[in-house]
């Protein structure tokens, strides 16, 4: 009998999944604070992970751990170098989430391009006809995106900007010409000269080392005044006082963001109160059809892992 932990709720499909497994039980561990976790987790053989960080002061406490199961991609929350010395393996929900993603970044595009937020202000003050023509709005046909990243969901991101006809550049040195081409995509060997052309900027990469504030304020003057740049990857990605300085000073165009370096964001963060950027509170996943994906893959792994049926592309190499 495996034990399990579940680190926050999941989607009551995944919990099923569980239920009706004969060789696992569960517990649901709703405080995430450091105590109570050293204090549960050295009872299990494997668990799922959302937002709850397990650093080596925790994870030294688990000796029975041999999985950790991620609800989503990222593993930023955690101590990778703990979990390669120590052989815990790592999953990650490698297919669930791209659609809802992709189509977060879609809608952020459509709505900074066409002045969605600013046109519904006009339509509910009563200015049906005031000012409407000063709102600068474009169009996506034959703009460039720049793809930062092209894993999952670059992929579907790609279909769906070519559906737009928009020209897709993309960025990333481990994904090999070919690969981009048969997408409908370029491949641009150095970022730099990729962001001096992009109409829009989509980041799709981890947070590493090498990617923290990958976009600073240098890159940022290198772009287009009416770029608009979308994040939905990792907020340490972009620098935001950068960012919040380059939008002031109408460098670029503007913004979508649905992940902060900080999260949840500060309130005195000065991107809050910057109107040429669009917010979400790191929602992109949230779609009721992708939060029941997630869940039953989180498990799902977990089963497969146990019973020596986990597929390659849902193990993350450490």
């Amino acid at each position: 009998m495996f034990k399990i932990g579940i680190i926050e709720k999941i989607h009551e499909d995944g919990i099923k999944l569980l239920e009706k497994h004969p060789n696992f039980e569960f517990e649901l561990i709703e405080n995430i604070s450091k105590e109570n976790l050293i204090k549960k987790l050295p009872n299990f053989d494997g668990v799922t992970l959302r937002v709850a960080e397990l650093g080596s002061e925790i994870l030294e406490h688990c000796k029975k751990l041999k999985v950790i199961s991620r609800h989503g991609v990222g593993y930023d929350n955690l101590d990778i170098k703990y979990l390669k010395k120590n052989n815990i393996a790592l999953l990650i929900t490698a297919t669930a989430n791209a659609v809802s993603v992709a189509e977060h970044v879609m809608y952020m595009i459509l709505s900074l391009s066409k002045g969605i937020t600013e046109y519904d202000k006009i339509v509910r003050t009563g200015n049906f006809t005031k000012d409407v023509g000063k709102i600068e709005t474009y169009e996506l046909l034959n703009k460039e995106i720049l793809i930062a990243g092209f894993g999952r969901i670059a992929k579907h991101l790609i279909k769906r900007c070519l559906a737009f006809e928009m020209k897709v550049n993309v960025y990333d040195p481990f994904v090999d010409k070919k690969t981009i081409e048969l997408m409908g995509g370029k491949k641009i060997e150095d970022i730099n000269m990729g962001l001096k052309t992009a109409d829009f900027l989509s980041i799709h990469m981890p947070l590493t080392s090498e990617t923290k504030n990958l976009i600073n304020l240098a890159k940022l003057k290198t772009m287009k005044k009416k770029a608009i740049i979308i994040n939905t990857a990792r907020g340490g990605i972009i620098n935001e006082k950068d960012l919040d300085t380059a939008l002031n000073n109408k460098i670029i165009f503007g913004a979508g963001l649905d992940v902060f370096e900080k999260e949840p964001i500060n309130m005195d963060n000065p991107l809050i109160k910057n109107k040429r950027v669009l917010l979400s509170p790191h929602s992109a996943t949230f779609t009721k059809e992708c939060t029941a994906r997630m869940g039953i893959e989180t498990v799902q792994n977990l089963i497969d892992f146990f019973e020596n049926k986990i597929k390659k592309n849902m193990i993350v190499k450490l």
